[in-house]
């Protein structure tokens, strides 16, 4: 009789931590696009001087930067954790950088910028982190398509809290780079118009939140 009583009770009890153990996980984080493939909305273009002849423009879906010196900002942020990707091609003797953490202002040192470059005069390639780590091969050929992603997040290692930036492209994993000094800790998504002879193409800008640790 005594288990006979006790099995419903014991059922009660187990009944809202199994209803609770159904219910769905949080949706794991989720790619936000910043570039809407019809107009420069969300984008602001800076010169780096106002006399400069710099456009940057939407043709045929795609974002095309020309001419002199100038930077692409996405006027959100300020980001801090993230991954960022971009689909991007770049002509035959172009250079351009695609920046996060950056600062808002005419520069081209405001923030991490990781190299778009193939055949440019320019040693450094696609792929470099401008001023830390520099590849000097060719990964991808001039006006193709390509897509460059880094992976931003302040971690702890070994007791000290850096920033750690790993490089993909095209989905094969180049490096990461431990920032020590964290130089730019949080900031805006840009993309750089380098000189005359450049023209950049981008067709896709996305970025994923990281929760912070």
């Amino acid at each position: 009789m005594f288990r006979n009583i006790c099995a419903p009770a014991m059922l009660a009890l187990l009944l809202p931590v199994m209803a609770c153990a159904a219910e769905p996980k949080p949706q794991s984080e989720e790619w936000t696009s910043l570039f809407d493939g019809e107009t420069l909305g969300g984008w602001e273009m800076i010169k780096l001087d106002p006399q400069n002849d710099s456009t940057w423009a939407v043709e045929d879906g795609v974002l095309v930067g020309r001419g002199e010196a100038s930077m692409l900002y996405s006027p959100e942020g300020d980001y801090k954790n993230f991954r960022f990707r971009a689909e991007i091609s770049i002509n035959d003797g172009g250079n351009s950088g695609m920046y996060f953490r950056s600062e808002k202002g005419p520069s081209f040192t405001g923030g991490y910028e990781c190299q778009i470059n193939s055949t440019h005069r320019d040693p450094i390639k696609t792929g470099s982190i401008y001023t830390r780590v520099h590849v000097y091969e060719e990964l991808v050929p001039p006006d193709t398509w390509f897509t460059q992603e880094v992976e931003v997040k302040d971690v702890d290692y070994r007791g000290k809290v850096v920033t750690s930036i790993t490089v993909k492209v095209n989905d094969t994993v180049l490096y990461e780079l431990l920032d020590y000094d964290r130089q730019y800790e949080s900031g805006h998504f840009a993309f750089q118009g380098h000189d005359p002879g450049s023209v950049v193409k981008i067709r896709k800008v996305e970025v994923m939140e990281l929760p912070s640790n």
